[in-house]
């Protein structure tokens, strides 16, 4: 079990405060690692990394769409630990309508807001570019390889499924936007692009395409999402540390360039 081991590792997490992101913290941690929780809210990432096991972990107050902020993230990360070895691009943002009357309405492509679509290319995609970017080039200088991890999904690599959120009553209650999916696309191919660019220098780079989570939502959704996979159930929040894990250990030493999909099945059929 040593190539699990992340002791006398460094690890940040953005996005850490999220649903996803709090669970790639707990399975750092869990393996050794010191972990940077690093989010939007100061207040919460210090929460989150003073119930992690271990110690000595770094709460961080990080924007992933101002460059100014994540260098002066990287620069606090290596005075405290002078050191990086594994980066998880979590951060990202799903859409939200504040009137659920109106979110079938303003979610239909030919409505949908130029505002949504811009902010989810600024954090989804620029994000992800400017953590690997800043992050990952102290990796490269520091000499010692790295492994980087981008959170992608399932709708990177097939459309969206419209009939989930379609109601027993036959009302379709939302539309699952044009930005999330195009955005996890492309974060795909930028994961094979950093992984040919940086594999000389030992910067391991894979994404992580999880399905979806159950997380409060109706039981007609859960229940037609369900009936999509091949294991027949939404994931479990948890569902995702072991592959996390993989990706972040020595066990996954000669996979780079990758897309680890765990989806229940949910591409398969």
């Amino acid at each position: 079990m040593e190539i699990f081991s992340l002791e006398g590792k460094v690890a940040i997490v953005t996005g850490a405060t999220g649903l996803l992101g709090r669970q790639h913290c707990h399975a750092l941690a869990a393996a050794g690692a010191k972990v940077v929780v690093a989010d939007l809210n100061l207040g919460e990432c210090r929460h989150l990394a003073e119930e992690l096991p271990g110690e000595d972990h770094l709460p961080l107050a990080l924007d992933v769409a101002v460059p100014h902020s994540v260098r002066t993230g990287r620069n606090a990360v290596l005075k405290k630990y002078e050191c990086l070895d594994v980066l998880v691009n979590n951060a990202a943002v799903d859409d939200k309508f504040e009137s659920p009357a109106l979110a079938a309405e303003q979610s239909k492509f030919e409505n949908y807001p130029l505002k949504n679509w811009l902010r989810s290319l600024e954090v989804n995609l620029t994000g992800v570019f400017l953590a690997s970017q800043i992050f990952g080039s102290a990796m490269v200088e520091q000499g010692r390889g790295g492994s980087i991890i981008n959170v992608a999904s399932t709708y990177g690599m097939v459309g969206p499924d419209q009939s989930l959120y379609l109601k027993p009553d036959g009302e379709q209650v939302f539309f699952k936007s044009p930005s999330y999916p195009t955005t996890k696309g492309a974060v795909l191919n930028f994961t094979r692009y950093l992984a040919a660019y940086w594999g000389k220098a030992g910067i391991r780079v894979n994404a992580l395409s999880p399905g979806g989570v159950e997380n409060g939502q109706e039981a007609w959704f859960v229940e037609n999402y369900s009936r999509r996979t091949s294991l027949g159930r939404m994931a479990q929040p948890t569902d995702y540390r072991g592959a996390l894990l993989f990706l972040a250990s020595d066990a996954s030493a000669y996979m780079t360039g990758a897309n680890l999909v765990v989806d229940g099945g949910w591409t398969a059929v």
